[in-house]
């Protein structure tokens, strides 16, 4: 499943762009460290937040929504990063723990031989507390994200779930039942953490603190969303120019390019799980 190194490293347009409809705004207008705040330091816009033996770091959204478009330019740590984890996610575990929803996006760590992995995940009203249920689809980028900072995006609407890379949507998650899709409202979170009994090849290689600080940027954040208590006539911006706010033809295309060429796990097509979980695949 991993692709081979002659593939086409241009993506197709998209012709539509989410992330540039979204005013930029500073860290401490959206966000606050949530923990390790001796690991987060921020400087002219940057965020950088670090992992090391005695701690990593997180930060959390001002407020909770029902949806929106939440972004980040994000920068990942190069060499040996095995077992650590750089997230941008939303979440309401804090809420209700033990029974939370999640949307992930997750930057798996790795040994220098090997490209990250972007895991990408669903959890819905506890799915990920005790038994795991997990909705993960992994894609490797078409560029090395180390080298510079790039962009990275959810947005959830009442339909779907949509990821993004450069405004490029890598997987749509539509509502196909209540069951199956999050509902609750939730906060954006950010973090660096050792994640070394599962996050690379299922925890075969950790986290190996001779490397250390391990390290993530991020900035440029955007939040285009619905508070909690915004009123019902709210509504998430278009991830298209589309009246219907769905994907326009061209980016479904777009789409298709990167699951063709740089999907690396996809759980519906998975054979060891078992399907009878996770209804919609």
């Amino acid at each position: 499943m991993i692709p081979s190194s002659n593939n086409a490293q241009t993506p197709p347009s998209p012709g539509y762009y989410p992330s540039s409809r979204i005013s930029t705004i500073g860290f401490d207008q959206g966000y606050r460290n949530l923990w390790g705040p001796q690991h987060q330091r921020l400087d002219q816009g940057t965020l950088t937040i670090w992992l090391d033996t005695y701690s990593g770091s997180g930060y959390k959204s001002l407020e909770p929504y029902q949806s929106g478009y939440f972004g980040a330019a994000i920068k990942l740590q190069p060499g040996y990063t095995a077992g650590v984890i750089t997230s941008f996610y939303l979440s309401n575990n804090e809420e209700h723990p033990g029974n939370h929803d999640e949307i992930d996006i997750e930057f798996l760590g790795t040994t220098p031989d090997k490209p990250y992995t972007l895991q990408t995940n669903v959890y819905i009203r506890g799915s990920g507390d005790g038994r795991l249920i997990g909705r993960e689809m992994k894609i490797h980028l078409w560029f090395d994200p180390t080298q510079d900072f790039h962009k990275y995006g959810i947005l959830w609407t009442p339909s779907e779930i949509l990821f993004f890379v450069d405004d490029i949507p890598i997987r749509r998650y539509p509502r196909k039942s209540d069951a199956t899709f999050p509902l609750r409202p939730m906060w954006v979170y950010g973090s660096i953490w050792d994640a070394s009994s599962w996050a690379t090849e299922d925890g075969k290689y950790k986290a190996d603190y001779s490397y250390q600080p391990f390290i993530g940027r991020y900035q440029n954040f955007k939040i285009g969303g619905c508070t909690a208590n915004a009123p019902a006539t709210c509504r998430p911006p278009s991830a298209s120019p589309s009246v219907s706010g769905g994907l326009s033809q061209q980016q479904y295309s777009a789409m298709e390019w990167v699951q063709k060429n740089y999907l690396a796990y996809d759980y519906c097509a998975d054979p060891k799980r078992d399907h009878t979980e996770t209804p919609e695949c």
